[in-house]
């Protein structure tokens, strides 16, 4: 992925603040898909016919299409520009939520989940690449705010999901009209979001250069992050269904409480931040995690998994946002560090639910969530990895691209 920090181009501060709005509804549409995902998989099982270690097999395929598709998203934003690159693969990935729910059995469930997962990374590395943009623009941090849209999205759609598990809609039908609207509304907010441009007769840049060690060190704190936030997200519905025999209706509004203070901590979280700092915040995020972890292991009542899944929300919220900005200050060439993290990040959070159901299946889906409990620490311990990339680091702008206002 090249550099998406600009010198070029003399935006105000106005137009700026727009495309930072018009971003985050970008990151709102973009959590909309996987709320909506997320509460209907215990359908999307039955339909399938598939248990929970198959289930496993199949989420594994998301990580894989991720894998595969991430590298080349900063080649599509230079061939195309980053506003049309994003427009296109929100478009896909929007489109790809009818897909898991047609499939008939585990063959067509990895191969739909394979589609969706691709669609996934390529839009949130062109995204996130954005927003990193808008933030070393308007010189302050931003990206939990954004982060936080996304989990509002999230939230919107697991709402939406828990509502059509109660009045028992087929996903089919629920997912079709989801990714109508979601289209629709995916195209026209990106109109406003800022484009970046290549300059003429530069080289693309690599499908994936190894960032710097510091880097590699901030992806390890992502990743126990997103791999907690992936485990809950994917499996907190079958957990509370298939381990506290809750119904289908309250299952799904697990993954509606754990979007919830994800939204609610992220859209605080520059605040936050900014008051106490990167260390301090992620180290009683991670108190607060594990904590959440050992409800959920120890809980005997729906209810009280519920709660631990709500702190596991709130522990690991900003990590992922903070994990970016410091990617983009630990050295010279920012972009690469970032899309390193990136990789990193979102290869633990689609891998994390294909590693839960394995383990569930070998053992138990108790035991699962005591390894995301173990993961949840590992972020007491890190959390010093992000002294060093302060925002005093940060690096000067680059002056190799061109940002344009919005337009069509």
């Amino acid at each position: 992925m090249g550099e998406y920090a600009a010198g070029g181009g003399d935006l105000g501060p106005r137009q700026v603040r727009r495309g930072r709005i018009a971003l985050a509804a970008v990151f709102c549409v973009h959590g909309s898909v996987t709320g909506s995902f997320a509460t209907r998989i215990p359908w999307i099982a039955d339909h399938a016919g598939i248990g929970a270690g198959q289930l496993g097999l199949a989420l594994a395929f998301p990580a894989i299409g991720a894998s595969l598709a991430m590298p080349v998203a900063g080649a599509i934003s230079h061939r195309l520009g980053a506003r049309n690159a994003l427009r296109g693969l929100l478009a896909l990935w929007t489109l790809a939520l009818t897909l898991p729910s047609l499939a008939p059995n585990l063959v067509g469930l990895c191969a739909a989940l394979f589609v969706f997962g691709a669609t996934a990374g390529t839009s949130d590395v062109v995204m996130n690449a954005i927003g990193v943009e808008v933030e070393n623009r308007m010189k302050r941090s931003i990206m939990s705010g954004l982060h936080g849209m996304w989990s509002v999205g999230t939230l919107i759609g697991s709402a939406g999901g828990t509502l059509a598990a109660h009045l028992d809609t087929d996903a089919r039908v629920h997912h079709a009209l989801a990714a109508a609207v979601l289209t629709v509304l995916g195209l026209v907010v990106c109109r406003g979001v800022l484009d970046v441009r290549s300059e003429p007769g530069e080289e693309p840049p690599p499908h994936f250069a190894i960032p710097p060690k510091s880097a590699v060190v901030i992806g390890a704190i992502g990743f126990c992050a997103v791999f907690a936030e992936g485990a809950s997200l994917d499996w907190s519905a079958v957990y509370l269904e298939d381990v506290l025999d809750a119904t289908p209706a309250l299952a799904a509004a697990s993954t509606t409480a754990f979007a919830l203070t994800m939204a609610v901590a992220r859209l605080a979280g520059d605040r936050i931040v900014d008051r106490f700092g990167a260390v301090r915040t992620v180290r009683t995020g991670g108190v607060l995690a594990t904590a959440g972890g050992a409800l959920v292991v120890v809980a005997a009542h729906p209810a009280v998994a519920l709660t631990g899944f709500a702190f596991i929300g709130l522990g690991v919220a900003v990590v992922v946002p903070l994990a970016f900005a410091a990617a983009g200050r630990s050295g010279p060439r920012p972009a690469q560090a970032i899309a390193g993290v990136a990789t990193i990040t979102y290869t633990s959070g689609l891998i994390a639910p294909s590693a839960i159901g394995a383990v569930a299946d070998a053992t138990s889906l108790v035991i699962s969530f005591g390894l995301v409990t173990a993961l949840a620490f590992g972020l007491i311990v890190g959390a010093g990895v992000l002294r060093s990339a302060g925002r005093g680091a940060a690096p000067p702008p680059a002056a190799d691209r061109t940002v344009t206002e919005a337009g069509p």
